[in-house]
């Protein structure tokens, strides 16, 4: 998880100097930065009447491009930045939805119990014409949507029964705006009562209503008194400017952040002295002035702080954001994580899509459940400390220089999905190169496995898992107390051809003890005669060697200097080795005694493998199973990938562990009955 999370980190790095690097692009190519102001008279008529519906301001009765500019410059400064934005938005011609409401239930649930929004709903009335007509509907709907505004159309053929109730007998325009101030208040529904049904006119009576609900304060006097007043709110936000009504964008920001943050227009138009506004700390009109517990800031002054909802929205989401915004933040950044396995992961195609799969679920689940015990304690009554100190520290951070900067990256590729993707991707793409290039180094057989060669050890695991369980999860070697397994003794009850044989993972395999069988240096002539005469009294040659750690006494050295008299001791456990050497006869590397101290500990010596029947080289790979018994590598690998799980020479499951041998068994083995 720490990786992914270093690979998210580096990618939100990443694209903080590609927007930087972007800036310095346009930059060179226009020589304007995104935070430069615009002289309002350089531009046309057209772009001026863009920047006043990006706003929300009307001009139906201005015909002459001084007034739409002046009206431009009461609204606030406007920078390159808003004007490319007002500008793209304008071409994108994207069809908004609109919601067809099919009875009272429907209504009532996205309408009336909807506290945070503002909802325009044409009523058709039976056997009736709508009010507007669809063109101009979708004009309305495209031009009330850049605030926020959600629309609807309830015709009253599928409810006429909630239609008599209402009172709605004609068709007509259905507005609804939280009644209160506070959040989760009530709803009240304004009914349209103008004779034009222009476009124009009707936002006017949308924008009148909105505008409605904020304090607007029209003498110095009632300003100074409610600047110094002790406010309920922790946030508030003040705009100073010669308008008529404020903007619909501020109107829409006040419904949507009821609650948080208190919003003020203060209209300055016949102010003959403004030094009040002076003493404040506000030396322009227009201001958008926010009011902190902390102090005053300006807003529009920093890195992507335009005048528009959007901009407007993201600023005060940082700083008096709710719970849901923060899960939000939290689900995006888990799932972006997330989705680093599929580049992380190493294999086959499916492979990856299964690991991400899992991971999308676990790293969801986990977030859900870690928010549950969050939640509750938030709603603990003695946490109102913590939950200010919360919000003040959110304060602090974000109205600093980094915060605006990483605000207008949020705004920018959230407008361009198909940039942030694509960063993503090649990002992503980058990871699974180095990952790719770091297992090949390490030698990882991983990465050359296909599709087939999966799934085909997916089923194999799966399966195991179910017909065999135990052993899916046992890996050798690992400590044990029991002599005999279970499992093993009903195994060895069934018939084996009648019975399917439990399909068993071969992962054991690569944990079974490996090494390379070797030769002590040259004897003299003397020891090869005396090691060629005691090995000739017997047939075969197998020593067990004890545990290092444990001392050896004088007898059982004696024990272990001729520990297989005769066949009784081998017979009795079960020990195949190698026939006695020829020292006399044999090649220059079987006349070497073999070095036994780089033999693991709990193995039987032997120097024949019994699968080829070969006596071991100097050199060769060794493999040994848990019941003791050693062989050729290859030899034993062919042995049990052929299905064959188990010891040739015992037939003791080679995935089980076997209690070792103590020399006291050896003796007690050895002895007469």
């Amino acid at each position: 998880m720490w990786l992914k999370l270093f690979f998210l980190l580096l990618y939100f790095l990443v694209l903080f100097i590609l927007a930087r690097f972007f800036e310095a692009i346009v930059w060179y190519e226009t020589g304007f930065f995104a935070t430069q102001l615009v002289d309002p008279v350089a531009l046309s008529f057209k772009k001026l009447k863009t920047i006043l519906e990006c706003r929300g301001l009307g001009y139906s009765g201005l015909l002459e491009k001084k007034d739409v500019r002046e009206l431009v410059e009461k609204s606030g400064d406007l920078m390159e930045g808003e004007l490319y934005s007002a500008l793209k938005e304008e071409e994108a011609s994207e069809s908004v939805s609109s919601t067809n409401f099919s009875g009272e239930m429907h209504f009532y649930e996205l309408v009336e119990d909807t506290k945070d929004g503002i909802w325009l709903v044409q009523v058709i009335a039976n056997d009736r014409s709508p009010l507007m007509g669809n063109v101009h509907w979708e004009k309305m709907v495209k031009k009330v949507s850049r605030f926020g505004i959600r629309t609807g159309t309830f015709n009253c053929s599928s409810d006429p029964r909630y239609c008599r109730r209402r009172g709605w007998v004609r068709s007509t325009l259905i507005m609804s705006v939280p009644q209160t101030s506070t959040s989760k208040g009530k709803v009240m529904l304004k009914e349209y009562g103008g004779r034009k049904i222009e476009t124009e006119h009707i936002f006017k009576w949308i924008t009148a209503h909105a505008a409605s609900r904020i304090k607007t304060i029209f003498k110095s006097e009632h300003l100074k008194e409610e600047w110094n007043k002790s406010y309920q709110y922790r946030v508030k936000i003040y705009l100073f400017a010669n308008l008529d009504q404020p903007p619909a964008f501020f109107s829409a920001l006040s419904v949507k952040f009821t609650g948080r943050v208190e919003f003020i227009f203060v209209n300055v138009e016949n102010w003959d002295n403004k030094s009040h506004i002076t003493e404040l700390g506000i030396y322009k009109t227009p201001s958008y002035i926010l009011r902190t517990p902390e102090g005053i800031y300006s807003y529009g002054n920093n890195t992507g702080e335009f005048i528009s909802l959007r901009a407007m929205d993201s600023f005060l989401r940082s700083l008096q954001p709710e719970v849901n915004d923060l899960f939000v933040l939290s689900l995006v950044l888990v799932n972006l994580m997330a989705w680093m396995d599929l580049f992380i992961t190493q294999g086959a195609t499916i492979k990856r899509f299964v690991v991400l799969i899992s991971t999308l679920g676990t790293y969801n689940s986990l977030l859900i459940i870690s928010w549950l015990p969050v939640l509750g304690f938030l709603q603990l009554p003695y946490l109102d400390s913590f939950y200010e100190y919360s919000l003040k520290l959110f304060r602090y951070s974000n109205t600093t220089t980094l915060a605006s900067w990483v605000r207008a990256d949020w705004m920018f590729y959230s407008s361009h999905p198909a940039l942030f993707l694509s960063t993503y991707l090649g990002h992503g793409l980058l990871i699974d190169y180095f990952e790719k290039k770091r297992r090949h180094n390490n030698n990882s057989e991983e990465i050359n496995a296909n599709n087939l060669e999966w799934l085909s050890s997916l089923w194999d695991w799966y399966t195991s898992y179910l017909f065999h369980p135990i052993t899916s999860f046992q890996h050798f070697p690992f400590d044990s107390d029991w002599d005999e397994d279970p499992d093993l003794f009903l195994e060895r009850l069934a018939f084996p051809d009648l019975w399917l044989h439990p399909l068993i993972p071969t992962d054991y395999i690569k944990n079974l003890p490996i090494w390379r069988f070797s030769c002590l240096g040259g004897h003299s002539e003397e020891k090869m005669m005396e090691l060629s005469q005691s090995e000739s009294d017997s047939d075969s040659e197998c020593r067990y060697v004890p545990s290092r750690s444990r001392e050896i006494s004088e007898d059982e050295q004696s024990t272990l200097q001729n520990p297989c008299e005769g066949e009784s001791l081998c017979n009795a456990e079960a020990c195949s080795c190698a026939k006695a050497r020829s020292y006399g006869s044999s090649s220059a590397t079987e006349d070497m005694e073999p070095d036994w101290s780089v033999w693991p500990v709990g193995v039987l010596h032997c120097t024949e493998c019994v699968v080829c029947l070969e006596n071991f080289k100097n050199g060769c790979l060794l493999m040994g199973l848990p019941c003791g018994h050693v062989f050729h590598q290859n030899c034993i690998v062919m042995w049990l990938v052929g299905g064959r799980h188990c010891c040739p020479v015992c037939r003791w499951a080679s995935y089980k562990k076997k209690k070792p041998y103590t020399h006291h068994q050896l003796l007690s083995n050895h002895s007469p009955s």
